[in-house]
């Protein structure tokens, strides 16, 4: 069995590549502009010599309330598509961090209304105050201003703050880094 993440420089197998496709299909429950590739929750697939599926995936914090919805519809598209033996792990280490969301998905939060993490989780980028509390400068998905201000720590879900800039008047969710 060929083990294959997210991460390697190998090159994945045809086998491997098709389920690296089919996520690509697979959206998050919360944020559905994002699929479960650019959450960056997928950290392994690996694929047996009997056409057996095993994937590692990490969710974006150990309480998450989608972690099993998430889990189920990675099952559910590979079923879909004939693989018959899928095997899911929860893989809690190294944790997920905000820097795992690919470019593209920053792009796709961008372009949904939603502010993608400013820097990164480790405070490269923003200054090492966001680790200490201080706001990050979060543009505005809408008009691109940095004139804008955090409403509420927390939105729709625990990874996103609430904002609202000051210039175009209009109100947002900001994904936090963590």
């Amino acid at each position: 069995m060929t083990r294959v993440t997210a991460l390697d420089d190998h090159r994945p197998s045809p086998a491997e590549a098709a389920i690296w496709h089919l996520l690509e299909e697979v959206p998050d429950p919360e944020v559905p502009a994002l699929t479960v590739l650019d959450l960056g929750v997928v950290r392994m697939v690996s694929v047996g010599d009997r056409g057996q599926v095993s994937l590692d995936v990490t969710p974006t914090y150990s309480g998450c309330p989608a972690t099993a919805a998430i889990n189920m519809a990675i099952r559910d598209r590979l079923l879909q598509a004939g693989y018959e033996d899928v095997q899911i792990k929860t893989v809690l280490s190294p944790a997920w961090t905000s820097d795992w969301i690919s470019a593209a998905g920053k792009e796709k939060l961008r372009a949904y209304g939603i502010a993608p993490p400013v820097g990164t989780a480790a405070g490269e980028g923003a200054g090492r105050g966001i680790l200490f509390g201080a706001d990050p400068n979060v543009p505005c998905p809408h008009c691109g201003s940095v004139q804008t201000q955090r409403v509420s720590e927390f939105g729709s879900t625990a990874c996103k703050a609430q904002y609202r800039c000051t210039d175009c008047l209009e109100p947002f969710e900001y994904f936090k880094c963590i």
